[in-house]
């Protein structure tokens, strides 16, 4: 599994092992990540989550330009985890290499930086217009990622872009307000089906679990079974670890 590791340059970011809000850090960052078993680097400058402030995308990019520029020095793949276009535009100008599309893809402006850069696109399931307006999904969510990805391959194609695409089923986003054990429940039964996804013929990336529960070290075993091409962690050791001791290591 080609593993991205994470630098967050949001300071509001639920893992503060991640954060690094200058050039400095980030670069410290990443050689923590490239030493224990990355292969590449996922940086973000907007946080997600129900308790990460909202900026503009200047402010966005404002944190993330030179972080960009410092990262970009380990020559290695390079994701821009970001919904605003005008931030993945110029991060990959500066030096970023994959589209991490936190809004799911779900604008053109969005697909034509793509298609301008023709970047690898990591194309997760929204069930919502970006990752701070989810809805919960009522229906057995396999099969809305199915419908969801068909949908947005077709405009994908639109582009040309399809073969660039790599399929993530969500699970690091979440409604507001969630409770854990519902959510468990949801992501075990994504993480027992992900085989359904591969339908489409693209490679998969899932953003792994990284809190210290049973829950979520069982949530990450299953996902590690299930063989991703890619996958998107903060503690790599771990997730090392884990693969070796399923017998799926190197």
């Amino acid at each position: 599994m080609f593993l991205y590791g994470v630098v967050n340059a949001s300071p509001d970011s639920l893992n503060a092992d991640s954060i690094a809000l200058d050039a400095t850090a980030a670069t410290r960052r990443g050689e923590y990540l490239l030493n224990n078993g990355c292969d590449g680097i996922d940086l973000g400058g907007q946080g997600s989550t129900d308790n990460a402030t909202v900026v503009s995308w200047q402010e966005e990019w404002a944190r993330l330009e030179s972080i960009v520029k410092a990262l970009a020095a380990f020559d290695v793949p390079l994701s821009i985890d970001s919904w605003k276009p005008e931030v993945t535009r110029r991060a990959l100008a500066a030096g970023a290499t994959v589209i991490n599309a936190a809004d799911g893809m779900q604008t053109d402006e969005m697909w034509q930086v793509a298609a301008d850069f023709r970047a690898p696109i990591v194309l997760p399931f929204l069930s919502g217009p970006n990752p701070r307006e989810m809805e919960m999904v009522r229906a057995d969510p396999v099969k809305v990622m199915l419908e969801f990805f068909e949908a947005q391959l077709r405009v994908a194609d639109r582009f040309g872009l399809r073969d660039l695409c790599i399929l993530d089923p969500g699970t690091g986003f979440a409604p507001s307000n969630w409770p854990w054990e519902e959510r468990y429940v949801y992501q075990k039964h994504v993480y027992s089906n992900l085989d359904a996804l591969r339908v489409f013929g693209l490679p998969l990336y899932i953003a792994l679990p990284w809190k210290e529960t049973a829950q979520h070290d069982e949530l990450l075993e299953i996902v590690l079974k299930q063989r991703p091409e890619f996958g998107r962690g903060h503690y790599p050791e771990k997730i090392r670890r884990v693969e070796r001791s399923l017998g799926l290591g190197d």
